[in-house]
């Protein structure tokens, strides 16, 4: 399988799984020839302010008494850059969240950061996977420009 074919078919598993949505095909329609490394500066960025945001709703959860406030601006946050970047199933497990600090439930709570960090740290793999693909083409075409 060439890596077009390769990034093909894993473009397509992210689609059907879930993953990304069509908001991630929006991202990639604005990278182009004067910004070819768009759509990786924006995965990096996604990905280093979700860790942080991740480890943060760890920390609250973890205190004795919950900032349930706090935690909601940061789940909100890690929705609306999830949605950006067409992170469907970060944004679905950030929606289910809610339910559960909307009712102060710190175990539910608990339960739907582990989730969340799953898809994440499933995302980010693929994502990866995806850019060194990308990077294997780019240095195939120019070689065969060469």
């Amino acid at each position: 399988m060439t890596p077009t074919e390769e990034l093909n078919s894993l473009m397509n598993w992210m689609f059907s799984e879930g993953l990304l949505d069509q908001q991630f095909q929006q991202l990639q329609m604005l990278q182009d020839a004067s910004n070819p490394d768009f759509v990786s500066e924006v995965i990096t960025l996604f990905c280093k302010d979700s860790e942080i945001i991740l480890a943060e709703l760890t920390k609250l959860l973890n205190q004795p008494v919950v900032d349930f406030q706090k935690v909601d601006a940061y789940v909100h946050q890690l929705k609306g850059s999830s949605s950006s970047v067409g992170a469907n199933n970060i944004k679905l497990a950030c929606i289910h969240f809610r339910q559960f600090y909307e009712e102060n439930n710190k175990e539910g709570c608990l339960s739907s950061l582990n989730a969340m960090e799953r898809e994440y740290f499933r995302l980010k793999d693929k994502l990866g996977t995806m850019l060194q693909l990308e990077q294997r083409i780019q240095a195939y075409e120019s070689n065969k420009h060469n």
